[in-house]
C-alpha cells in the first residue's frame, strides 16, 4: 500500500533484495518490481540461489549476477524495466564477468525478443521456472545465452522456503495459488501467469508454522485471485470437474484454508489479496466475521462503475452484483474497510459510463483506492479486438476526478476514527520520525504514535486516535 493509501498507478517501487551466507562465495543483485507477488518470488528466488553459492547484494556493481524480477501489468512498468536494464548494461561494460538476467512476467511475455533484439541480456526466466534456475545459471556461466518461460500446472514452489529479504520481521507474503483464468480482456496475467493452481494446504500451514515460530506476527495469503483457491489434491482448477469423487469430496476451498490458518495461528494476524467479486463467497465473508485474527480488510477490485464497460473488460460481474456484495460485507461485517482498483478511460469508456463509476465510488465510499489510466497492453483481447479511443486528455481529467474523490472519501473514513481506540501491530519506526512507531489497524489504515519504554516492534498496543491527515491516523497509546 502507498504511503498515502492513494496512487495513480501501483508504484512499480524498486524492492532491494539481501541475504548473507557465510559459505557463498558468489553475490546476485536481486530488484523486484510490480506486485506483492514478485516480492514472493523475489525470495523463493534468493532461496534457490543461495544453495548454487549466491548471496544477495545492494551494491550492483560487485555483483556476478543481476536478476530484475518484472511487472507486465502497465505500460509504465515495462518502461521502467527497460530503463534498469540499460543501467545495467552501462554497468557490465565495467565488469564484463557480470550477468544480466530478466525474471517475471515481463520475462514470459517477451521470450526470446530480449536475447534476439535487446542484445544485453543473459537469462530470460518465467514466474515458473525459476526452480530451472542452477542449470540456467550454469549455461550462461559457461557463455551461453539461457530460457525458460514455461508454464506450469502445478504450484510451482510450494516446497521451497523463501528466504525473507528485506523483512520487518514482523509481517510476511505466503503465496496459496497461481495464475488466473478470468480472461479480463485488458490484463496480460493469464498470459504471463497461466491457468489457476491452488497450493497444498498443508505446505500453506508449514510455511507459516515457520514464520510463527520466527516470531512474524502477520501473514498476507497472496494469489492473483484468491477467492479461486481450490485444494482437490494438485491440478488446475480448470479441472476438478474431472477429479474423482474423493477429491470433490475432500476438497478445500479458500474459506476453509481461512478458518484453517486463523484457528492454527490464533496469535497471528491474518490478511489476504487480491479477491475478485465474482469469485468471493459469502463463506469468507463469514470466516472473516468469525475469527479476530482475520483482519476487517478487503481489496475488491471493482475497474468500473459501469456495467457495459464491466462487460466489455469481461469481468463476470455486474455493478449491480458488486454493490451487492458490497452491502453484504457492510451488514456482516460494519467496521470492514475496503479498497479498490479502478481503470479509466477504458475502450469505448463515455462520459455517462465515467459518471458511473464515480456514483459508485460515492456509493461504497472506499477507504483506499488504486487507479490508473487504461494503457493498451500488447497481446490482450483488448488490444486485439477493440480501439484504444478515449484521447488522453479524456482519461487524464477523469482519472484526476476519480483520484480526488477517493481522496474525501479516505478522508471521510480516516476522520471517523478519531476519538476510538485501535489495535496497532508495530511494524517499525515512522518514516518522518525515529520518535515515533508506525504500524496498522486491522482495517490496514497506517497509525503513528510516540513511542514509549515499554513495547517493541512486532507487539500489538492499543492507540488512541487523536488526528488523522487522509492517509495516516495519528494517535498515543494508551
Amino acid at each position: 500500500m502507498a504511503s498515502d493509501q492513494i496512487i495513480e498507478e501501483k508504484k512499480q517501487g524498486q524492492a532491494l533484495i539481501t541475504n548473507s551466507n557465510t559459505t557463498n562465495s558468489k553475490k546476485v543483485y536481486l530488484e523486484s518490481y510490480g506486485c506483492q507477488m514478485n516480492l514472493n518470488d523475489s525470495e523463493i528466488v534468493a532461496s534457490i540461489l543461495a544453495k548454487q553459492g549466491y548471496n544477495t547484494t545492494v551494491t550492483m556493481e560487485e555483483a556476478d549476477l543481476v536478476l530484475v524480477n518484472t511487472c507486465s501489468i502497465r505500460e509504465k512498468a515495462e518502461q521502467t524495466i527497460r530503463k534498469r536494464l540499460e543501467k545495467y548494461h552501462a554497468v557490465k561494460k565495467i565488469n564484463p564477468k557480470m550477468k544480466i538476467g530478466v525474471l517475471g512476467c515481463m520475462a514470459e511475455r517477451l521470450k526470446e525478443k530480449f536475447l534476439e533484439e535487446e542484445k544485453m541480456i543473459d537469462l530470460v526466466v518465467g514466474p515458473d521456472a525459476y526452480r530451472d534456475l542452477p542449470n540456467l545459471v550454469k549455461e550462461i556461466e559457461a557463455g551461453r545465452e539461457a530460457v525458460n518461460v514455461i508454464l506450469s500446472k502445478d504450484e510451482t514452489y510450494g516446497d521451497v522456503a523463501p528466504v525473507r529479504l528485506n523483512s520487518n520481521g514482523v509481517s510476511a507474503f505466503v503465496s496459496i495459488t497461481r495464475g488466473c483464468d478470468n480472461m479480463c480482456t485488458f490484463c496480460v496475467v493469464p498470459f504471463t501467469r497461466g491457468r489457476e493452481r491452488s497450493r497444498d494446504p498443508e505446505s500453506i500451514l508449514h510455511e507459516i508454522q515457520e514464520l510463527h515460530d520466527n516470531n512474524y506476527k502477520e501473514v498476507t495469503l497472496l494469489g492473483q485471485n484468491v477467492d479461486s483457491y481450490l485444494w482437490y489434491g494438485g491440478g488446475l482448477k480448470k479441472d476438478f470437474d474431472k477429479a474423482s469423487k474423493e477429491a470433490k469430496e475432500n476438497a478445500l476451498d479458500f474459506a476453509i484454508l481461512l478458518e484453517k490458518c486463523a484457528t492454527a495461528f490464533p496469535k497471528m494476524r491474518f490478511r489476504f489479496s487480491t479477491s475478485n467479486p465474482q469469485d468471493m463467497s459469502l463463506d469468507v465473508i463469514h470466516s472473516m466475521a468469525k475469527y479476530n485474527n482475520i483482519c476487517n480488510y478487503i481489496h475488491l477490485p471493482v475497474q468500473s462503475g459501469s456495467t457495459s464497460v464491466l462487460n466489455r473488460m469481461n469481468r463476470k460481474h455486474t455493478r449491480e452484483e458488486y454493490i451487492e456484495l458490497i452491502d453484504s460485507i457492510r451488514k456482516i461485517i460494519p467496521e470492514c474497510a475496503i479498497s479498490q482498483d479502478m481503470i479509466t478511460g477504458f475502450c469505448g469508456e463515455t462520459d455517462e459510463e465515467h459518471q458511473d463509476t464515480l456514483s459508485l465510488m460515492e456509493y461504497v465510499k472506499y477507504d483506499f483506492g488504486f487507479m490508473f489510466a487504461y494503457s493498451e497492453r500488447p497481446g490482450t483481447p483488448a488490444e486485439k479486438r477493440m480501439e484504444d479511443d478515449v484521447p488522453n486528455e479524456i482519461k487524464k481529467q477523469r482519472l484526476t476526478e476519480i483520484i480526488q474523490l477517493q481522496q474525501k472519501h479516505g478522508l471521510f473514513n480516516m476522520q471517523k476514527y478519531i476519538g476510538k481506540t485501535v489495535d496497532v501491530l508495530i511494524e517499525g519506526n515512522s518514516k518522518k520520525s525515529d520518535a515515533h512507531w508506525m504500524g496498522r489497524n486491522s482495517q490496514n489504515a497506517v497509525v503513528v504514535f510516540p513511542k514509549s519504554e515499554n513495547e517493541m516492534i512486532g507487539d500489538f498496543v492499543n492507540v488512541t486516535i487523536e488526528n488523522c491527515t487522509s492517509a495516516t491516523l495519528i494517535g498515543i497509546k494508551e
